[in-house]
């Protein structure tokens, strides 16, 4: 028979067995764990682009994310102005001067983070295979530290602006009521339909002057792209002119931290509660994660 400590022995060691599988799954689990990546983006400057992506990070990390942004907008990067921080690091310093992803993270308010791009996205195209190998590695980490990286791209049609809207998980298209905006805007969306009309685009009108407008934009852009590029586009919703948007600007402050109830704090965040909605996210799509989204940016650079 067996005695009372071989019974003891044997439930410590199932109760091992048990917390190591344990471990075992989180551990693969976090391996497998990696952010959705958003290209923010817009077929001409002066749209508010930067300032969506902005207070879209402020909204979703109120919804209990973790977010990231990524400013790619090597020629005008405002990021940092809008949040009245000055970055230390820039994405270069982690190419050549051996600093790793968390020393180039910046915080912001409500927990979000931003990292520079600087010219660092231009210098990845020079990098040898170990050298790129290395640096995948290094952002990589951005995955276990992130739900959702949001990259403010360059306004317009530059091969540089379309290879990171081609290489992100999905598309965030930002236009306005103006004519050429709005032409800008579709210029980009046929750019895209002619690479891949699977790719998904979600699409916001700022400074509308009514829900009407605004709604009457996003169906026309809808109609015409499905009709003549055989693509699905996403609307997502508007911002209505705001005041409380300009003042905020001012003051190097997000509008949804300033005037949390000013219309377009309450836009953002209905928008921000549409770009989590998996159940009626019909794409079904897996998000690749950064590693994933650095490694194909590198390779469309190149081609």
């Amino acid at each position: 028979m067996m005695d009372q400590a071989e019974r003891l022995r044997q439930i410590i060691d199932n109760l091992k067995l048990r917390q190591a599988v344990s471990q075992a799954n989180l551990l693969n689990n976090m391996r497998k764990k990696t952010a959705k990546v958003i290209t923010v983006t817009s077929g001409k400057g002066g749209v508010g682009k930067t300032n969506i992506t902005v207070n879209l990070a402020i909204a979703l990390s109120e919804m209990g994310k973790r977010v990231t942004i990524l400013d790619a907008d090597f020629g005008l990067a405002n990021i940092d102005v809008l949040l009245g921080i000055i970055p230390k690091y820039t994405l270069v310093d982690v190419i050549y001067d051996n600093k790793n992803i968390f020393e180039v993270l910046s915080e912001g308010p409500k927990n979000i983070r931003f990292v520079s791009g600087g010219s660092g996205v231009e210098e990845l195209v020079k990098l040898d295979k170990v050298q790129l190998e290395k640096f995948l590695g290094n952002i990589s980490l951005l995955d276990k530290l992130s739900d959702v990286i949001l990259i403010d791209t360059g306004a317009g049609l530059s091969d540089n602006v379309m290879s990171f809207v081609m290489a992100a998980d999905e598309v965030l298209l930002v236009t306005t009521p103006e004519p050429t905006s709005i032409t800008d805007a579709y210029a980009l969306i046929k750019m895209v339909s002619n690479r891949d009309k699977d790719k998904k685009i979600k699409v916001i009108v700022n400074r509308a002057e009514s829900a009407n407008e605004a709604n009457d934009i996003l169906n026309k852009l809808s109609i015409v792209t499905d009709k003549f590029l055989e693509l699905k586009l996403e609307p997502l919703g508007y911002i209505l002119q705001d005041e409380m948007v300009i003042k905020a600007v001012k003051m190097q402050q997000p509008f949804a931290l300033s005037f949390p109830k000013c219309q377009a704090s309450r836009h953002i965040k209905d928008i921000s509660s549409k770009i989590l909605d998996v159940k009626n996210d019909k794409s079904g799509m897996e998000n690749t994660g950064i590693k994933s989204f650095v490694s194909r940016l590198v390779n469309l650079l190149n081609t």
